[in-house]
């Protein structure tokens, strides 16, 4: 019985590989993308990350020339960093909390308002687990701001499932896939990962 269970084990663990593996060059493709946008729209983008601790960033300046079209990230865990560095109101953190569509709209702008370079931000902030989530925002609850410099932010919520691992990466993934859509003129349709 020990044998079956172990058999087991090792099916789950490499199942949860492969999808790690898939999204890891699901991020690398959509990254790459980025360099051909660039020469068709000429936009720069700044990432404003919290769960993510700066993996969208880094996803985009993989890319050798990156520096064309990427002009920096905010990594801002904390709350305090969220404050200072974005200017994300104290009232909006006590009140809705960081992972919140207020908190996200509110980092994108900061961002964009920081870059004199940037003309398109992304923000987020989520629960990736394995604790920290509640009934209200349950671990895998994520919250994405999109902004165009000089027009109003969108957020988004999504509810990703998965290990911490995967939902950090369908963030970034999803994050990628927000900006390029932002680029491009297009609507933005989101579904969960």
């Amino acid at each position: 019985m020990l044998m079956v269970l172990e058999l087991v084990q090792l099916y789950v663990v490499q199942d949860k590989n492969k999808m790690k593996d898939k999204l890891l060059k699901e991020i690398s493709n959509r990254a790459l993308e980025f360099k051909s946008l660039y020469a068709k729209y000429h936009d720069i983008y700044v990432t404003a990350e919290s769960l993510t601790a700066g993996f969208i960033g880094a996803s985009i300046v993989e890319i050798p020339g990156s520096s064309a079209w990427f002009d920096r990230g905010f990594i801002t865990y904390s709350n305090e960093a969220k404050m200072e560095l974005l200017d994300v109101k104290d009232e909006t953190l006590k009140t809705v909390g960081a992972v919140s569509e207020d908190t996200v709209k509110q980092m994108v702008k900061g961002a964009l308002l920081h870059s004199s370079l940037a003309t398109v931000g992304v923000s987020v902030s989520g629960i990736a687990g394995p604790d920290g989530g509640s009934e209200a925002k349950p671990v895998g609850t994520v919250w994405m701001g999109l902004m165009r410099k000089g027009e109003e932010p969108i957020a988004h919520c999504f509810h990703f499932t998965g290990d911490r691992e995967e939902v950090r990466l369908k963030t970034v993934l999803r994050a990628l896939e927000g900006l390029a859509a932002l680029t491009q003129g297009k609507t933005l349709n989101f579904s969960d990962l």
